[in-house]
């Protein structure tokens, strides 16, 4: 099997996977604060990271995904502020609307879920082993970290001292022994959330939650960690700091992974240059959009910046069809141990072996449909079999299988090939199918006009009519 590989941002280099137990694969990414409507670039780590679980479920025998939720944090409770609605309520509103934006973006959910609310006792013995390790301490009701006590700080992310004084956006407070200093525990006023502790009533820093929880759930050291490049510093940073510091000769993550920044038309998103958009902007657009943005997503291998734009998303609207279309054809299947479909899907997967290119086992599933339509309507494959190198003979069905194993593990084409083409609300449908029969029912009558009317009202509402012997089948234009 082709060997896997990964830039590993600790490294700085293409890394061969050696996992910790080739029995059981173990990784960690960062999930969203909730607070808010997840926003595009909230959406890309999780897509990346349900391909790489997907690929890593492919090869071992066991694979455990872990992606948190931050349901304790100073902007839910500025948005409590703000709002009037009580935290627990923001949470879970932003929480359950994640889940159904992720669930739309064909992102399967990972095998443990843990709430930082859930696990305030795992970062309590987190903090008070960092205590006793000389790492970590009080003062004035708050704990904090000592960086100068771990003389690898700042490794992970490859930043001067300088750097990361500028990138942290540090608080100088009176009671920090090092400007550097970040806090793992802080005091709650009596309108905030909190939790008795050896310090005081109090909740927990930002950092010290995924350390505790990867910790708990994945152990002291575990093969991958994930998450975007904005987390690199001062996020993942801190998280390495505190969990090596904490468990003595771990690693904490043999292998970190971070995906680009996501622009909107060329510029980084924001509010004040009103290019902000939620992954429920794009669901509005309809009930294609949702794997269309999971595929523009895809079309851009993780580690660069990705531009998105209205154009880009119907591109890959219009793919999508593509494929569909192709899948919509009755073609025969072929037997499940088929090894010619066997050799076609693995040969499109191995692009995700070296660095998750999936940009390039895009283009591969490409090539599979362009293989799918000679073997069913006719043509010449030599083009395309010079050009990958191979002299594959498939028969009809074969490559469309491949096509769909391989697509599987990107997280794509799979909804209902006639059910994507139609796509709509079921009355609509029913409408549309009302129409079709009436018009069958005129061309019968040999009453053209009629059946020519018709056509042009639906081709009018974008319903695209394909006609075939004995029978029309349709699809949104």
């Amino acid at each position: 099997m082709t060997e896997l590989a990964f830039h590993n941002s600790a490294t700085r280099r293409r890394e061969i996977f050696v996992p910790i137990d080739a029995e059981h694969v173990r990784l960690y990414v960062c999930g969203p604060t909730v607070y808010d409507l997840a926003h595009l670039g909230n959406a890309r780590p999780v897509v990346v990271f349900d391909v790489l679980t997907r690929l890593l479920r492919r090869r071992f025998p066991r694979v455990t995904y872990v992606r948190n939720i931050t349901d304790v944090d100073d902007k839910i409770n500025a948005r409590s502020q703000e709002s009037g609605e009580p935290i627990g309520a923001i949470t879970a509103r932003t929480t359950a609307d994640f889940h159904r934006d992720m669930t739309a973006l064909g992102c399967l959910p990972p095998d443990e879920e843990p709430r930082a609310t859930d696990n305030i006792a795992p970062m309590i013995a987190l903090i008070e082993k960092l205590i006793a390790n000389g790492h970590a301490y009080a003062a004035e009701g708050h704990v904090l970290f000592s960086v100068p006590s771990f003389p690898d700080y700042g490794k992970l992310s490859g930043r001067t001292p300088d750097e990361m004084m500028a990138g942290a956006r540090v608080d100088v407070a009176p009671y920090k022994r090092d400007p550097g200093d970040f806090v793992l525990w802080k005091p709650s006023e009596a309108d905030l959330p909190g939790w008795d502790s050896p310090w005081g009533r109090g909740r927990p820093g930002w950092h010290i939650e995924c350390s505790a929880m990867s910790w708990r759930y994945l152990g002291p050291e575990f093969d991958i960690h994930g998450g975007g490049h904005d987390l690199l510093f001062p996020h993942h940073e801190n998280e390495l700091a505190q969990s090596v510091c904490a468990f003595p000769g771990s690693r904490f993550a043999r292998t970190w992974l971070h995906n680009g920044m996501l622009l909107v038309n060329g510029e980084k998103m924001s509010k004040s240059l009103g290019n902000f958009m939620t992954v429920r902007d794009i669901l509005a657009h309809g009930p294609w959009a949702g794997e269309a943005f999971r595929l523009l997503l895809l079309k851009t291998h993780y580690r660069a910046a990705l531009d998105y734009t209205a154009e880009r998303l119907e591109e890959a609207h219009t793919e999508l069809n593509d494929f569909y279309a192709l899948l919509a054809r009755d073609l025969p299947q072929p037997e499940a141990d088929d090894a010619l479909v066997a050799e076609m899907a693995e040969w499109a997967l191995e692009p995700l072996h070296d660095d998750l290119n999936t940009a390039l086992a895009i283009a591969r599933l490409r090539d599979l449909r362009t293989l799918e339509n000679v073997a069913t309507v006719g043509g010449s494959a030599t083009a395309v079999l010079g050009r990958i190198g191979k002299s594959w003979e498939p028969e009809s069905g074969q490559a469309a299988a491949a096509l769909r194993q391989a697509a599987d593990v990107l997280g794509l084409l799979a909804s209902d090939p006639q059910a994507w083409r139609q796509g709509g609300e079921a009355d609509e449908n029913a409408e549309i199918e009302a129409a079709i029969t009436a018009r069958l029912e005129a061309r019968k009558a040999k009453n053209w006009a009629e059946a020519d009317r018709i056509r042009a009202e639906l081709s009018a509402k974008g319903i695209v009519l394909e006609d075939t012997a004995g029978a029309t089948t349709w699809r949104r234009g």
